[in-house]
């Protein structure tokens, strides 16, 4: 069955319909209403934090707008007070106003979401300290050694592209041992959204993919050897320029004409398509794959990551603002489109899809199940040039895909099919 893009946006935001009671919400006016649960959330703050906001999984709030609510504030405390449905499961995070200045903890990164079930009959005060909140990113970039990464990490700040009016950072990444090898050269990984790959005070969520430690476990136990990694930033547009039915387009291009060439002049790279690949979740997930199918001159292979398989022109155009271009179906996703179109894919390239069980990604498997036949049908051969893995209970998040981009390490330098790992 094929889920409609509202359906699929519900399920990934726990829709409802609560009211914020410092949004001036009238007495209630319905039997629903009278049932609501007031949750007060009472935060202490830095001396000087300003205006503080909460950001949370309320429909009424955004949701997840990074200023959803604007707290009262007395001295450093913050709080606000939410109307919610008996049961509701809260979740909710302080920010500054935007995602810049998320509530970091003692460690200096990003707190997970703080929680909370509204329950009729039963304390629903919740209380939450910040100890500071984020920096600007270029204060972390500044300050490369704070990040504990190992190796070395080369960022090209506010990079330029003809492709595109706004700029991006861009960071590169050499494995310990680069400049203790003067004549060795190295195949390169271009990931995307990279400033969730090294550093956890930049990550979203507070957590980072941990590329190189995974890097390096791997290549410890002989699975692989090291890889430069190219982390290419998200920016505003992210939806626009990682969809490969609108941007994706002249993101390709950005790669292909102006970062790789840039990364083969400074660093010691291995320039061919055999040592070249992408890797990248959710919509970064969806480039990915494009880049293999359409480029397979550039990139060999691909890590497509709890990929966004179920976006549709419904969906591109309700939930991202873009132009849907003309399909008979809007709700069948593009890559169904692609397939049931049979879309040629070369058959000299390697792609891996994974996935897990929970939160958004519990919407994947089957449409997944429906691409598996037009990939076969292609010629690819599962565990050798395709491979698919679930990932039970696992979400839709940094610290899932943490928890397994060894293995998409392992596919993409080893050629080792990741079901093969416990």
């Amino acid at each position: 069955m094929r889920l409609t893009a509202s359906a699929l946006l519900a399920a990934a935001l726990a829709a409802c319909s609560p009211e914020a009671e410092d949004v001036t919400s009238p007495q209630p006016a319905s039997e629903a209403e009278a049932a609501a649960v007031m949750v007060t959330i009472n935060a202490r703050v830095p001396e000087d934090a300003g205006e503080i906001y909460l950001a949370a999984n309320v429909e009424a709030l955004g949701p997840w707008r990074a200023d959803g609510l604007l707290m009262s504030a007395d001295g450093r405390a913050r709080t606000t007070t939410l109307s919610l449905p008996d049961g509701f499961e809260l979740e909710f995070k302080l920010t500054g106003g935007s995602w810049d200045t998320e509530g970091t903890g003692p460690s200096g990164t990003v707190l997970p979401n703080f929680t909370h079930t509204a329950t009729a009959g039963s304390d629903n005060e919740v209380e939450v300290e910040i100890i500071d909140f984020k920096w600007p990113a270029d204060a972390y970039i500044a300050d490369v050694e704070g990040s504990g990464v190992l190796g070395t990490l080369i960022y090209w700040t506010d990079t330029e592209s003809a492709f595109f009016d706004v700029t991006r950072h861009v960071e590169v990444w050499l494995p310990p041992g680069y400049e203790a090898e003067p004549e060795r050269r190295y195949p390169v990984i271009y990931m995307h959204d990279g400033q969730n790959l090294f550093d956890p005070r930049i990550a979203n969520t507070g957590t980072d993919w941990g590329v190189d430690e995974a890097m390096m476990r791997n290549v410890e136990a002989g699975l692989h050897d090291p890889a430069i990694v190219v982390g290419i930033w998200s920016t505003d547009i992210r939806g626009y320029e990682l969809s490969p039915w609108h941007g994706g387009v002249n993101y390709a291009r950005m790669i292909i004409d102006e970062i790789k060439p840039r990364v083969d002049a400074e660093f010691r790279t291995l320039t061919d398509r055999d040592n070249t690949y992408t890797m990248g979740s959710s919509m970064g997930g969806l480039i990915s794959q494009y880049l293999v199918r359409t480029h397979p001159d550039v990139f060999s292979a691909c890590g497509c990551v709890s990929t966004h398989v179920p976006l549709s022109p419904a969906m591109a155009e309700e939930f991202l603002g873009l132009d849907p271009g003309s399909y008979t179906d809007p709700e069948t996703p593009y890559l169904l489109v692609d397939a049931d179109s049979n879309a040629e894919l070369p058959t000299d390239v390697r792609i891996y899809f994974d996935w897990g069980t929970a939160t958004l990604d519990e919407y994947y498997p089957p449409i997944m199940a429906e691409l598996q036949p037009w990939l076969e049908a292609q010629g690819l051969e599962a565990g050798t040039s395709y491979a698919y893995r679930e990932f039970e209970g696992a979400a839709h998040n940094e610290a899932a895909w943490r928890d397994r981009v060894h293995l998409q390490l392992a596919w993409l330098l080893g050629g080792h099919d990741p079901n093969s790992f416990p």
